[in-house]
């Protein structure tokens, strides 16, 4: 764990802007509460790495397969045309993707999704729907 790390801290901030979903192999699923674009998911390595250069061989085939659970089951649920990933970390230089279902002729279709435009929050009751149908895939 690292001191001042967003993602180690697991604070009031992350809570503010994404709900834990599960742990996978070496990793943590997050859905983030701005949900413009349905089943936007985070996935953050568990220990604190700032860039998939600081993997071992292991850690990095590990994290590749809990991505690749994670698409499986966004693509199963949400049925997008396409799914963006994002890796960023100049602010939060923590090791952590952006899991974006994607659909055509819809909102960001043929750019980058950014987060310059109204967020969409859902009721906690939604939250809890969407956060118990990506859970129950993931742990089946």
């Amino acid at each position: 764990m690292k001191e001042n790390c967003f993602y180690c801290e697991d604070g009031e901030k992350r809570r503010s802007l994404m709900i834990e979903i599960c742990k996978l192999e070496v990793s943590t699923v997050y859905l983030n509460k701005d949900q413009k674009h349905k089943g936007r998911c985070v996935l953050k390595f568990n220990e604190h790495k700032t860039d998939f250069s600081a993997l071992t061989p292991e850690e990095n085939a590990a994290f590749a397969r809990d991505l690749r659970k994670l698409a499986c089951v966004l693509n199963k649920l949400y049925c997008p045309d396409k799914i963006n990933y994002a890796v960023y970390g100049d602010l939060v230089p923590h090791l952590h993707v952006h899991v974006v279902p994607k659909y055509k002729d819809a909102l960001q279709w043929g750019g980058p999704f950014t987060d310059d435009i109204e967020k969409k929050l859902l009721t906690p009751n939604e939250y809890e729907i969407e956060v118990s149908r990506i859970r129950k895939e993931l742990e089946s």
